[in-house]
């Protein structure tokens, strides 16, 4: 197998700075790629990291940038950054096959290095910024400037990869991109990343809970997008025909003090658990203590927290938005609105004795096959071969 030096553009990672589910795909996707015989580098932001590592193989270039000014002001700073950096790489290990970058944040400069360099590029839309907003087109000029990046890394990339179905007709839509550029390929995870050995009443009962009292969990971003005021209105429902239920909610967000003070204002404030931001094995924990997880989403391109909560063999409960669960076999599917996302959770609750193991049990299969980076790295060389 012919073996690639890939560039790799992300905003983030795990060894860098770090936002949300950006950066363990392109963490993750990286090492497996190394694992299969490739040599890549991932051009980030430093954060509070050195300049340069070797993690699991892959080389981390952090581009150190001023970082003040609003979100357009930094990227276009972050992308000078990265540009000086990659020619300064380039020519200490040598010419890069790959240039692959991910999302709006990096298009300035892989643009500069397609001009510049004479090399095409491949581009993965994570998300729009149409469905980050709810599914309308805002018109500050930030919006519309993060708009028009991503309609020209489409337009200017040589392949584009898109993590679902779904999401390929949202991105289609919006920037009319052709087919024949476009693969879709799903995210991943390392199977057992999520799965930990935990007494579930223990946890529970850390936080005040009774041990044998259900618990839904939703981790995420506390935004519009994601819809934890959805669930929160849900709960008064679910708590009708499940008094006991507790809800956890891990994740920080500009809904999130809304969040909390809806709850209140709801009566349901006392089986509400807003932890804020959390550590990865406090993740880990409720993950695996919960008996069912929760993505309300509004929009959701593809929906990494479903992967987490099978591998923790968990079923999910998640809008119609979330594009991979398959209805009773894996999950339970509702629309987008309050009262069936609590319809959805009290079919959930009321198998907690029998079905919803098993759909949790469905999950963790896929986890191990359709959605192993393994399977993904091995697409995404794919679609490398058609830009060269």
């Amino acid at each position: 197998m012919e073996t690639l030096r890939i560039a790799m553009f992300s905003w983030e990672s795990l060894h860098s700075a770090k936002v949300g589910g950006l950066a363990p795909h392109v963490t993750e996707l990286s090492e497996q790629l190394v694992k299969l015989g490739h040599e890549v580098h991932i051009f980030t932001r430093s954060g509070w990291y050195r300049d340069y590592d070797k993690i699991k193989g892959v080389h981390y270039q952090r581009c150190n940038f001023d970082e003040s000014g609003d979100i357009i002001d930094q990227m276009n700073k972050m992308c000078d950054a990265m540009y000086s950096r990659f020619i300064q790489v380039s020519k200490e290990f040598g010419s890069f096959d790959i240039i692959h970058g991910h999302d709006w944040h990096p298009v300035n400069a892989l643009n500069k290095i397609k001009y510049k360099c004479g090399k095409p590029y491949v581009m993965t839309y994570h998300s729009t910024e149409w469905g980050r907003n709810g599914n309308v087109h805002l018109n500050s000029p930030t919006s519309t400037e993060v708009s028009h990046r991503e309609w020209l890394g489409g337009y200017e990339s040589s392949e584009v990869i898109i993590t679902s179905d779904n999401f390929k007709r949202e991105v289609q839509n919006i920037y009319s991109i052709p087919d024949h550029k476009i693969s879709v390929i799903p995210n991943g995870i390392s199977p057992g990343k999520m799965e930990k050995d935990i007494d579930p009443g223990s946890i529970k009962q850390d936080y005040g809970i009774h041990p044998f009292a259900p618990v839904v969990l939703f981790t995420g971003r506390m935004h519009y997008q994601k819809g934890p005021d959805l669930l929160v209105k849900a709960i008064q429902k679910v708590l009708d025909g499940n008094w006991g239920a507790h809800f956890v909610f891990i994740g920080e967000g500009e809904m999130r003090q809304y969040c909390q003070d809806l709850a209140n204002d709801l009566n349901v404030g006392q089986s509400c658990h807003f932890l804020g931001y959390s550590p990865d094995e406090v993740l880990k924990d409720w993950t695996n203590a919960c008996d069912m997880t929760c993505v309300p989403s509004r929009n959701e391109p593809f929906g990494i927290v479903v992967l987490e909560s099978w591998d923790a063999n968990k079923a999910v409960v998640a809008t119609d938005a979330v594009n991979i669960v398959d209805n009773f076999q894996n999950g339970v599917l509702s629309y987008r609105n309050p009262e069936s996302i609590a319809w959805g959770l009290n079919y959930a609750m009321d198998g907690l004795d029998s079905g919803t193991p098993v759909m949790g049990n469905n999950g963790k299969h896929l986890v191990r096959t359709k959605f192993s980076w393994d399977t993904i790295a091995k697409s995404t060389i794919q679609a490398y071969k058609r830009t060269t």
